[in-house]
């Protein structure tokens, strides 16, 4: 799909997108209250939680959804026979927290994806398989897992993705023995794992830090349904308050002020961007990454480090930005775990602008080509998170449409 987005200032009120992060986690948590119905609203049909929705539905999980409100009847995963092939699309949330709750059964499963989620690093798991002697076989477009996880210690690296800790969680959490994870790194992203277990929490089940490398998860704990809504995505809301930066005066409804939502830094970081060259770490927020990259390129410019793990997202990132907004005249330099933008004088790109089938990148671009106009493609890559972003900047004022 190829978008139009014109050059002009956005002005008005949205609301937020909900958060498909917190959205996965109360799926699947409400989806281990084993004959007991929980009810989740505020669930945004956004591809992601759409392929989560569909692989407990695989695994065994009743679940009527209506494209906002989810009524789940729960199973015991230990005893979860797969209908068919669980497909994941391109979710690497799905992927990563169902693979160990796929390993509670004994029962061989197949979880399929893009070629491009498949063939992202899965190596914890795979260590974990072997040690245990499972099996776990990666193929084009799909994984191969047969085994039964038990409760005991099992030692992760925290610096590759909070998402196999999550769902190492998961899965011990509904086991009968008592569990221990231990980080052999330090954790990044531990934003997300605070999530998990908060969303545990909503269900009657403890996970508990001990100290900074250790977490605990007790044995025979009881998952209680629950009715909960999902709050507000401060990672989609970065880029309709990006706007505000480039002129705008947008005010965005339904944010948890409170949240555990690592990304809800971005105000603080817009900030430091629209004030001058600055440092910014972005090793807790890398999903930030694209949209900060942008404000510093209309702005001051800026470095960035902690931007190592932006090569093995739905595209390589940092070249995908660095690409994109060299169109508009812009300057990035790429080292391993940094990007810098450099302050240079930028243009109306030349060029049709290409969003690398990356939601983010795809958003990114189009609050930059609010300044300058032009033509951006692959905008459907927004339907993997946010599928109204088109909609909510053509409310608050941008001239946008399909080509």
């Amino acid at each position: 799909m190829i978008r139009y987005v014109g050059k002009g200032q956005a002005e008005g009120r949205v609301s937020a997108p909900t958060s498909k992060s917190v959205a996965h986690r109360l799926l699947i948590a409400a989806a281990m209250c084993e004959g007991q119905r929980s009810v989740i609203d505020g669930i945004t049909p956004c591809e992601d939680v759409l392929a989560t929705i569909e692989c407990l539905r695989v695994l065994g999980v009743k679940i009527v959804y209506d494209g906002s409100r989810a009524a789940i009847e729960g199973i015991d995963f230990k005893k979860a026979k797969p209908s068919s092939v669980l497909k994941c699309r391109e979710s690497g949330s799905t992927l990563r927290f169902l693979i160990p709750i796929a390993l509670l059964s004994g029962e061989e499963m197949i979880l399929s994806g893009s070629e491009k989620l498949i063939s992202r690093p899965q190596g914890v798991y795979e260590e974990i398989a072997s040690d245990e002697g499972f099996l776990f076989k990666k193929d084009i477009g799909k994984i191969t897992v047969k085994g039964r996880l038990r409760s005991g210690e099992y030692r992760v690296r925290g610096d590759v993705s909070s998402q196999f800790i999550t769902g190492l969680i998961f899965a011990l959490s509904a086991l009968d023995g008592d569990s221990k994870i231990l980080l052999t790194t330090k954790i990044e992203s531990r934003s997300y794992v605070e999530l998990t277990i908060s969303a545990l929490s909503e269900f009657g089940v403890k996970v508990e830090w001990e100290g900074d490398s250790a977490l605990q998860i007790k044995g025979g704990q009881k998952h209680t349904a629950r009715e909960l809504r999902v709050e507000g995505d401060w990672s989609g809301t970065a880029f309709i308050e990006a706007l505000n930066f480039l002129g705008g005066s947008v005010t965005v409804d339904g944010l948890n002020e409170n949240s555990l939502q690592g990304d809800r830094v971005y105000r603080e970081h817009f900030a430091s961007l629209d004030g001058g060259f600055c440092e910014i770490n972005i090793e807790d927020c890398p999903d930030l990454g694209p949209i900060l990259f942008t404000i510093a390129a209309l702005k001051h410019g800026g470095r960035f480090t902690g931007t190592k793990r932006l090569k093995i997202k739905e595209s390589d990132r940092a070249r995908a930005m660095m690409e994109e907004l060299s169109k508009f005249g812009a300057s990035l330099l790429i080292e391993e775990n940094s990007v810098t933008v450099l302050k240079r004088e930028l243009h109306q790109p030349r060029e049709r602008i290409c969003g690398h089938n990356d939601h983010r990148i795809v958003m990114s671009l189009a609050v930059i080509l609010t300044r300058f106009g032009g033509e951006i493609e692959g905008c459907e890559a927004v339907s993997k998170s946010y599928p109204d972003f088109f909609e909510d900047i053509k409310e608050l004022g941008i001239t946008t449409y399909e080509i």
